[in-house]
């Protein structure tokens, strides 16, 4: 954050009438906007309604169209060296950053060289150049807090976020609470992984954002509350509870509390779509990309046509393509912005997504880029597990913090590399290979939770290792026992088969009666939400009965876990029911089983429960990129379960 100064220039009260001004004070600035608009038909070379209408512009972050009016106040007043600042400084605004710096070459007066040489500052840093912004910052005076922060922003730039901290603390002690200071201090500490430290400042400043501007509606949004939007206002932009909150939200997700990330983006003032700023839309498209996925890559795909945009918008929107296999897709991308590559993906991410493109062409290849990843990985950790000894040993917290925080760092970026070379042969269902690879990491990852994870995944496919396999889900279970249901329904009924699949059965109906009550009291707190977790477990272990070839005790149970029908049936539920009933009407049709007819009336009735609460029930999930291929109408519950009633009657006829 440079700093630069802004106000209402050269403007003489009783110009216009009190109306204008108050509309202004009240920050209303689109409506002071339409009146000037006016007067300016009638009266184009006003310097006061021009110089209102770049004020007015620049305070709704419209910094082109201001840059415009400033730049026609530059010709009018040709002498006026202020309005040359602001034009520059509202074309610094708007990214453009060489015009921005032609004008303030343009400025000779000497009481204005202590602004304009800031002002250059920040342009050069705005473009990237730090060693010509050092220069400028340099020659500054010392004794201004201004050099303080603004070299405090140079030292982040660098990565040295100890030392842009230190600079950022320094002049939050001279110049007071300020809010933008506070959230590059905030930053700092996020940077530096001390998410405590960062949400002490957030909190701050939310708390006087609330306290000094209530009319910012804060919180509002997110209690269900209607409220206007309250624009971009300066008054928003000097809180910086923007800023703030999109801070909170990144450490609640890196933190993997996802509701309360996205509950960060709805707590800020609320504005339109068309308001808000960059860093919001990527974080709302992220943050929701599971629930509005076509809605997520729309506005990723908007930023990255924008000038600027958030660095991590290029490598996110790669990332999430390949996440929902659309390598086409990523492959077009990287090819079309060739020149970004470099500037916004490091030699890893770049090496990490070209490999997972190429799997779907050459698996092959791309298992060996991903062992030659994995491999320099592993060299890294174990340079990094010796130094953390080194660091322990020599009883040196600082740096055995630094060892600690490289370690996890390193771990992050190899974990998705393993898990990426799994998948190719999990693909296969080459399950034992699978294990093979996941054996290798156990040195570096046995903390890991989504290693954990994915290792209890392999070794219950592998239908031989269920008891080895409860060992590695029980823990992840019990982690979250107090609140089961934020565990994931499939590692909840994984965990019941290996239970049942190793005589554990009072273990399974204890885990189940845990779900049940669970689930009993989110239905009381919430009568209309959806929840699957004791569904799907049922649904699972039916299915286990339907392979060993039980199928009337396990589609019983199917049966009865689908109840009540318009609260559990669902894209998943349904892909589980219909695949038993497939199993078995190809089981009947082949004459390897014999079903009683009260069984098949019990299948019949089912189905037309099912066919009378699907009609509006995909069986397919949506897709993000979709081409207008899909026949929605024969995707939904209602038409399948339709077609199973009619086959099951064909095969009783015979």
């Amino acid at each position: 954050m440079f700093q630069t100064n802004f106000g209402i220039h050269n403007i003489k009260d009783g110009e216009y009438t009190q109306t204008i001004y108050t509309m202004i004070k009240e920050q209303r600035y689109p409506e002071a906007i339409q009146v000037l608009n006016r007067i300016i038909i009638s009266h184009p070379n006003s310097r006061a309604a021009l110089s209102l209408l770049a004020y007015c512009h620049y305070a709704t972050q419209d910094f082109a169209s201001s840059a415009h009016y400033y730049d026609t106040l530059t010709q009018i007043c040709p002498d006026d060296a202020q309005y040359k600042v602001h034009h520059a400084q509202a074309l610094y605004q708007a990214c453009m950053y060489e015009d921005a710096l032609r004008v303030t070459s343009q400025i000779d007066k000497p009481e204005l060289q202590g602004q304009v040489t800031k002002l250059r500052a920040a342009i050069k840093y705005g473009e990237e150049d730090l060693a010509g912004a050092k220069g400028l910052v340099d020659s500054c005076p010392a004794d201004d807090p201004d050099t303080e922060i603004n070299l405090g922003c140079l030292l982040y730039k660098e990565g040295r976020y100890e030392d842009a901290l230190q600079k950022f603390t320094q002049a939050l002690q001279v110049i007071g609470f300020d809010p933008h200071l506070s959230y590059n201090a905030a930053l700092c500490h996020f940077k530096l992984k001390e998410h405590t430290a960062a949400q002490k400042y957030i909190a701050n400043i939310i708390e006087r954002g609330i306290k000094d501007h209530p009319e910012l509606s804060v919180g509002m949004a997110t209690e269900g509350i209607e409220v206007r939007s309250v624009g971009n206002t300066l008054t928003l932009h000097d809180t910086a509870l923007v800023e703030a909150f999109n801070l909170k939200a990144a450490i609640e997700y890196q933190l993997k509390n996802f509701e309360a990330a996205q509950e960060a983006l709805t707590d800020m003032p609320p504005r339109s779509e068309e308001e808000l700023d960059a860093v919001t839309l990527h974080n709302q498209a992220l943050m929701n990309i599971d629930t509005k996925t076509t809605e997520g890559f729309e506005k990723l795909q908007f930023l990255l046509q924008q000038n600027p945009f958030p660095p991590e918008t290029f490598g996110n929107l790669l990332l999430l393509y390949c996440k929902y296999e659309y390598f086409d897709l990523a492959a077009d991308v990287l090819a079309e912005n060739a020149h970004l590559t470099y500037k916004y993906l490091t030699p890893y991410l770049f090496d990490f997504l070209d490999a997972l493109i190429m799997q779907q062409t050459s698996p092959e290849d791309a298992y060996n880029k991903f062992d030659e990843l994995a491999s320099k990985h592993t060299e890294t950790l174990r340079k990094l597990t010796k130094q953390v000894q080194e660091a322990r040993q020599s009883q040196d917290d600082e740096m055995v913090k630094k060892a600690v925080t490289d370690y996890e760092e390193v771990l992050e970026r190899y974990v998705p590399v393993l898990m990426a070379q799994a998948k190719i042969y999990w693909d296969m269902e080459n399950y034992q290979q699978v294990e093979k690879i996941f054996r290798k990491s156990v040195e570096f990852c046995n903390d890991n939770d989504t290693w954990k994870l994915n290792v209890a995944h392999v070794l219950f496919m592998q239908e031989s290792k269920f008891k080895e396999a409860t060992g590695f889900y029980e823990p992840i279970v019990k982690k979250h026992y107090d609140k089961i249901l934020n565990v994931s329904a499939i590692v909840l009924a994984n965990l019941c088969v290996s239970y049942i699949m190793t005589s554990q059965n009072e273990e399974a109906e204890e885990l189940m009666r845990k779900i049940e009550k669970e689930e009993e009291q989110l239905a009381y707190e919430d009568p209309d939400k959806k929840v699957f977790h004791l569904c799907i477990v049922n649904l699972v272990i039916g299915t286990l009965y339907c392979a060993k070839g039980n199928y009337e005790f396990g589609i019983s149970r199917i049966i009865r876990s689908l109840e009540p029908f318009h609260k559990k049936l669902g894209v998943d539920t349904w892909f589980y029911a219909k695949r038993c009933f497939l199993s078995l009407i190809e089981n009947l049709a082949k004459q390897i089983i014999v079903a009683k007819d009260s069984f098949l009336e019990e299948c019949i009735q089912f189905l037309e429960q099912c066919e009378a609460y699907g009609e509006n029930v995909k069986t397919i999930a949506d897709q993000p990129m979709e081409d207008g291929s899909i026949n929605w109408g024969q995707k939904t519950v209602a038409f399948e379960a339709r077609h199973l009633k009619a086959l099951i009657l064909k095969l009783q006829n015979y």
